[in-house]
């Protein structure tokens, strides 16, 4: 029987202290009201994960402005005061069972499929996302080609980060988690396929990450040391799972390095399995290349459902968090099965169809 015990020591991320070491990953459930409103449903839903022992949860993505931000339909917001004041039931709930929360903030940018405030989407550059719409997410068909956003539309952006986080600190999150993975927005800026500008956000390294440090920074700056800031980063996306970085661990550097200079408190590194080698084999994973050139906390998400795997990328040095995602759909008491030996529950496909929306069921079962 694997030794859990790496997974409960404490440990702290900015001015955050966590009991454990494992967290809930952001996903995406689709449960909020029309208007982007948490719903009662989804104050149980995070509860429960608070309640079955992880020391961390990071929200599913939170569209943070009312204009091009939001990615899926009934996805929750906190653009407005009124969204922002009904993420306070989640917090209290999580607060109250001895548990963490960070908000992640999402702006969708081109792998928007369903927007109730504009109809066009935009990106770096005037480049479709690869692949389909999530039809579990209520899309369909291929994504359109979007504007390529402007400098003063990217000011905006830069802004509504800052305002959404704000909003969450006044809603008692502990942190948040800027996504600038899975293919949205910030991460097209690091796409050297999505994005093909011209100017000083596009062609090198250097340049792609230079919108999501900037963003990172200025929410950084607006929220002030009692709030803990981090950013998401991944190769892979929504619509396109194999994607590599083309500079390899060189660009890996670039990225790390540069994103840990806004003075963020955590990297949250996200990969089909986090424990594979980023680029050549044999070699490094992400969340190791995050540790060794960010010098920060990481986060590492992918595959760890087994505790044997998880322990190990703690073990190993490679991150300090393990965060998962559909074993904790299967298992909403993950830690305390893990700690008192117990066996883990395989996970319901159900729990997809139609739509990957939180079930009845489901919250019977917290």
């Amino acid at each position: 029987m694997t030794n859990s015990a790496p997974l409960w020591s404490p440990l702290t991320i900015g001015p955050v202290q966590l009991e454990n070491r494992v967290a809930l990953a952001p996903m995406t459930r689709i449960s909020a009201t029309e208007e982007g409103l948490v719903t009662d449903r989804m104050v149980s839903y995070y509860e429960g994960y608070a309640r079955g022992g992880f020391g961390l949860l990071i929200t599913e993505g939170i569209y943070p402005d009312t204009a091009h931000g939001q990615g899926y339909l009934y996805q929750p917001g906190i653009a407005t005061d009124e969204q922002a004041r009904a993420w306070a039931p989640v917090v209290e709930a999580v607060h109250a069972n001895g548990a963490k929360i960070f908000a992640q903030l999402m702006h969708a940018g081109a792998q928007a499929q369903g927007n109730r405030y504009v109809g066009a989407t935009v990106g770096p550059s005037a480049v479709a996302p690869k692949g389909e719409q999530l039809g579990f997410y209520r899309g369909e068909g291929p994504y359109p080609v979007p504007e390529e956003i402007t400098r003063e539309q990217m000011d905006e952006v830069r802004d509504d980060f800052v305002a959404a986080a704000l909003r969450a600190q006044q809603a008692g999150f502990d942190g948040v988690e800027i996504h600038g993975a899975n293919g949205y927005l910030l991460d097209q800026f690091l796409t050297d396929y999505l994005n093909r500008r011209t100017d000083e956000y596009g062609g090198s390294a250097q340049n792609r990450v230079r919108f999501p440090a900037e963003v990172a920074r200025a929410v950084r700056e607006a929220v002030g040391p009692e709030t803990a800031v981090g950013i998401r980063i991944s190769q892979a996306k929504v619509s396109d799972h194999d994607h590599k970085w083309a500079g390899g661990e060189e660009e890996a550097g670039t990225i790390f390095s540069t994103l840990a200079a806004t003075g963020v408190d955590f990297v949250h590194t996200t990969e089909y399995r986090a424990y594979a080698p980023a680029f050549e084999e044999g070699g490094p994973s992400l969340a190791a290349l995050a540790k060794k050139h960010s010098g920060l906390p990481v986060i590492a998400n992918g595959h760890l459902d087994d505790p044997e795997t998880a322990v190990s990328m703690l073990a190993d040095g490679a991150a300090d968090v393990v965060a998962l995602g559909k074993a904790a759909l299967a298992n909403r008491d993950w830690p305390r099965r893990v700690r008192e030996g117990q066996e883990l529950a395989d996970l319901d496909a159900s729990l997809f169809d139609p739509v990957a929306d939180v079930k009845d069921w489901e919250l019977e079962l917290s």
